[in-house]
């Protein structure tokens, strides 16, 4: 199955630095009170953590002391144990918090980011390379804000508190505990390095396995259909095994770190226990100051493994940081002006095309549109022909400003869209596209779609004028029934009739037909049309059609060929005139239905 092409992972940016979540800070601020709460529930657990060690050196010791004496050691560290209890429970609860929140602020931030996009963008991205980033991406962001980062700082406390400690309690062993440090930091920095390249690619390995597999479910029937089912699966089976290996890769560079790591921390300290039990022998410390050294050696220890490990995460979040951050901070080819002009309201629906030119960026040699100047009044229907690929469909998508022209410019009422917000001329604007987009609800919201604000005799009102009331009703639940994702529970025509419906229920002056009854059958397209013309009253309407039976009652008929205009007239003038419209009635009409 075809793909669209994505960028080479080599040709991809990688991070090359934990400067990369920077990119986070916008929307860490809002919430700085919880994240100080945080903050200080964890420097509580870290010096009650540095504390206990010494409770345990008096316990040790105290054995020799009396039996008083003794239980008021335990009773305090049972108090200490207590107190770092609850201050890991709140340290959870608080990071936790925050870091879902800061998370489902950022999943929203790119959802509205990307929702808002010109078509231009999704012709260099896979849907489901957007999906992938917004939830694999964050749940990776999710991991380290909610846990990762926490666990950093409180190790990193833990390590600064612990070799304090480790100095007071024995100057000479905590000499031959730093002499380690060098030993442990160079792999972390080498294999990091290493592992950040790795992690950002798994990351894209990701993104494409999710994109390859959501357009082929999208495209199910079509894959059926085709008996592609062996391809598609080798498809996606091939991209899938590319994220393994390189997660492989991943994996066994983060274990070869955590076992150097793991080797020099635990067998410097076994050497420097070595040396200690010999003090005792000496009488140099006492077993409790042994036992504490250890305590705090231990603690020291574990901190630098786990910040080993937690490197690699923080690492893999600042990739997925990274990838977010561009979705954020990607220009639309389409956007609205700083201070966009007002559009007088209610719209006359006034539209004009003057010299626009227009290629598709995926086609660049090929003009959709050439020069084309064209003039619809308000409330005029005009009927848009010709063969496929003639620029019919470019029209429409340009009245919407989907994309910009590259030469001339387009108006409504007289306003240059370009000078407009793009939500406030699009709401004077209904659309019936020739692929009706049904959305995973009911029946009566996918037409409320239309106008959200409406009642439900409103609703029902419109499906009556697009003739979808009677199969509606006739549902299990009526106008309430779920239909399925894409509507996969309707008929093709059942799903024009809705889209029909949503676009009368919107009531706006500009109506935009795009094949709007290419999926009915003949007696279904006469009901249709006829509720069309109803509709059309009053309202400037453009028609894109192949069947030219739905505009043979167009005020005028404009007929396309190479992205330019060939003709217009009526049905009666554009047959006397021959030519390619005439041409294209022969192949529909008989000769008494052209005149």
């Amino acid at each position: 199955m075809a793909r669209r092409p994505q960028a080479p992972l080599e040709d991809r940016p990688t991070t090359k630095r934990i400067g990369a979540l920077r990119g986070l800070v916008p929307f860490v601020r809002p919430y700085r009170g919880l994240a100080l709460a945080a903050l200080a529930a964890l420097v509580l657990t870290a010096s009650i953590s540095l504390i206990l060690p010494l409770a345990v050196r008096r316990v040790v010791d105290g054995f020799q002391q009396g039996a008083e004496l003794l239980d008021q050691y335990f009773v305090a560290a049972l108090i200490i144990t207590a107190l770092l209890a609850l201050g890991t429970g709140a340290r959870y609860y608080l990071v936790t918090r925050f870091g879902e929140r800061v998370v489902a602020d950022i999943r929203k931030a790119v959802f509205d980011r990307v929702i808002g996009m010109s078509p231009a963008f999704f012709e260099r991205i896979l849907t489901g390379e957007i999906i992938s980033r917004i939830t694999t991406d964050t749940t990776l962001i999710l991991s380290v804000i909610g846990s990762s980062v926490s666990v950093a700082l409180r190790n990193v406390l833990i390590l600064i508190g612990g070799l304090a400690m480790l100095l007071v309690t024995s100057a000479k062993l905590t000499g031959l505990v730093l002499l380690i440090v060098p030993a442990v930091v160079v792999p972390i920095i080498v294999l990091g390095r290493r592992l950040r390249v790795l992690s950002r690619e798994n990351q894209d390995w990701i993104a494409n396995s999710s994109g390859s597999a959501s357009e082929a479910l999208l495209s199910a029937q079509t894959v059926q259909a085709f008996t592609h089912e062996p391809q598609t699966r080798a498809s996606f089976a091939e991209v899938t095994e590319h994220g393994f290996t390189s997660a492989l890769s991943r994996i066994t560079t983060r274990a070869l770190m955590t076992v150097i790591v793991i080797f020099l921390v635990f067998g410097g300290v076994v050497g420097v226990l070595w040396e200690g039990a010999s003090d005792v022998r000496s009488g140099a410390m006492t077993v409790g100051e042994l036992v504490q050294f250890v305590i705090y050696a231990v603690m020291v220890a574990g901190s630098v493994g786990a910040l080993s490990e937690i490197w690699g995460e923080i690492q893999r979040a600042a990739g997925a940081t990274e990838r977010l951050v561009e979705l954020l901070a990607t220009e639309d080819t389409v956007a609205d002006p700083t201070h966009p002009v007002p559009l007088p309201m209610p719209a006359r629906g006034a539209i004009t095309f003057e010299g626009v030119t227009f290629h598709y960026p995926s086609r660049p040699e090929t003009s959709a549109l050439d020069g084309v100047d064209l003039v619809i009044q308000p409330g005029e229907t005009v009927a848009l022909v010709g063969p496929s690929g003639a620029g019919k469909t470019t029209v429409i998508q340009l009245i919407q400003r989907f994309w910009d022209p590259e030469a001339g410019r387009v108006t409504l009422d007289g306003y240059d869209l370009k000078t407009l917000a793009r939500h406030d001329f699009r709401q004077a604007i209904a659309l019936v596209p020739q692929d009706p987009v049904i959305f995973a609800a009911s029946a009566r919201e996918n037409i409320r779609f239309g106008r959200p604000g409406a009642s439900d005799a409103e609703v029902e009102e419109a499906a009556r004028a697009a003739h979808a009331h009677e199969f509606l009703s006739a549902l299990p639940q009526g106008f309430d029934t779920y239909v399925g994702e894409r509507g996969v529970m309707l008929s093709g025509g059942q799903k024009q009739r809705i889209a029909i419906a949503r676009a009368i229920l919107r009531d706006a002056p500009v109506l935009l037909l795009d094949e709007a009854t290419s999926a009915l059958d003949a007696a279904s397209e006469r009901e249709v049309q006829a509720a069309v013309e109803r509709l059309a009253v009053g309202r400037t309407t453009v028609i894109v059609a192949h069947r030219l039976a739905t505009v043979k009652k167009a005020d005028r008929i404009v007929v396309f060929d190479e992205g330019r205009i060939v003709a217009q007239g009526t049905h009666e003038e554009l047959v006397a005139e021959g030519g390619l419209y005439a041409d294209l009635a022969k192949l529909q009409f008989t000769d008494g239905a052209m005149t």
